[in-house]
């Protein structure tokens, strides 16, 4: 729960200042108000490093998927809001979520509603949640709309799944390959160095090429160590960026074979945020807004954000998004079935669907391609250590025995 200061004017007239904690500005000023207080200014006060770190944390997306579907149930079996919340606060086994409920409960008893508790803790959840839940209260809806977040979390959260276990063993042949090579040029060559100069022998190309690259390394791997680790600085601080994560998002999209699974795993979530916030009853335009964002691509954020402005002007939703190019023509085709029967929460949830089982084709085709090639740039770069080396043992060799 935040902290606010604020200035009023008490029941007797009299200027009063203090400070109350609360999860938004309008909660403290209704408080306020229902103490008959005639509230002048509300601020919300500074706050430390420490609770800055603390609230960049995000929920774990499996614990909001448990914490959604619970919710769901206890609402719709009548159970109190507030009870609810205590049960599952109890439960959880990440902080981060028993925080946000604690805080929750503490602005209820303010007498805020959950949408509006919910709200104050935007940066630790996804950003359509709390759009969602804001209109699951208007239309006394909370147990149908937590149930279908429930169940577009945990596909989501399947999907990213399914990515990290396709990578698993490719990365892991990689790390392996680095780390042979980091032996090899730290250990093992500096000793042949030693061995291959006692004969004082000229060393095939190969083998001097390989040295070479050994001596620079161990000469200047301070040097390297620092370059890589500000290289990876760089990159963290850029992509917190516009337009560093605009140019990565673009790359992404255009590399062959990686650019079709990021391309269908961003429609997937594009369309899957998009049905559930229809079907919460969220207006287009700003359904359009929060699923654009939560699909984490700029380049489609941006392009849904320009076809939001026409929706906004009185067209459709299916002609502006076909015209960002970005969307294949099945998509808009269903897009535009759906809105000319009514069906577009439907139509789209068809289109989840699909390119949810698309997805998982695709990046079987991609670990097909990239464990390959892990393994013969491994091979390759084995291989030539070899050949350099035995190649080097045997001239010097044939060296000795001439003389």
């Amino acid at each position: 729960m935040a902290t606010f200061t604020y200035v009023a004017l008490g029941p007797d007239g009299r200027r009063a200042t203090g400070v109350l904690k609360g999860s938004s500005v309008e909660g403290v000023t209704d408080s306020l108000a229902r103490q008959g207080y005639t509230v002048q200014s509300v601020k919300a006060a500074g706050r430390s490093l420490l609770q800055l770190e603390l609230t960049a944390r995000k929920v774990d997306l499996v614990e909001l998927s448990n914490f959604s579907r619970q919710m769901a149930a206890f609402v719709k079996a009548g159970v109190p809001v507030l009870d609810a919340l205590e049960i599952i606060r109890a439960e959880t086994k990440d902080r981060k979520l028993a925080e946000v409920l604690a805080d929750v409960m503490d602005s209820l008893r303010f007498g805020e509603g959950f949408a509006a508790a919910m709200a104050a803790h935007r940066r630790a959840l996804p950003p359509f949640y709390v759009a969602v839940l804001h209109s699951a209260e208007a239309t006394g809806e909370l147990d149908v709309v937590m149930a279908q977040l429930a169940r577009y979390i945990e596909r989501d959260v399947e999907a990213r799944r399914s990515v990290r276990s396709a990578l698993t063993y490719p990365s892991l042949v990689m790390v392996l390959a680095v780390a042979v090579v980091v032996i090899l040029v730290v250990f093992v060559l500096p000793r042949f160095e030693a061995f291959f100069a006692s004969f004082d022998a000229e060393l095939p190309l190969p083998t001097r090429m390989l040295l070479g690259f050994t001596d620079f390394v161990t000469a200047w791997y301070p040097v390297i160590v620092g370059a890589l680790a500000g290289l990876v600085v760089a990159v963290a601080a850029g992509l917190r960026t516009e337009p560093v994560r605009a140019l990565r998002d673009r790359l992404l999209l255009a590399v062959p074979v990686l650019g079709d699974v990021v391309r269908f795993l961003v429609i997937e979530r594009f369309c899957r945020i998009l049905t559930s916030m229809i079907k919460a009853g969220v207006p287009v335009p700003e359904a359009l807004t929060l699923a654009g964002a939560g699909a984490d691509n700029l380049v489609y954020e941006r392009s849904v954000a320009t076809a939001r402005t026409e929706v906004l002007e009185g067209g459709g939703i299916s002609r502006p998004i076909a015209r960002t190019g970005l969307f294949p023509g099945a998509v808009t085709q269903m897009m535009r079935v759906g809105e000319e029967t009514g069906t577009l929460d439907e139509q789209l949830e068809n289109v989840s669907d699909f390119y949810e089982k698309e997805l998982q084709h695709r990046i079987k085709r991609l670990t097909g391609l990239f464990e390959p090639a892990v393994v013969v740039l491994v091979g390759a770069v084995v291989g030539f250590v070899a050949v350099a080396l035995l190649s080097a043992i045997y001239g010097v060799y044939s060296q000795v025995e001439v003389r």
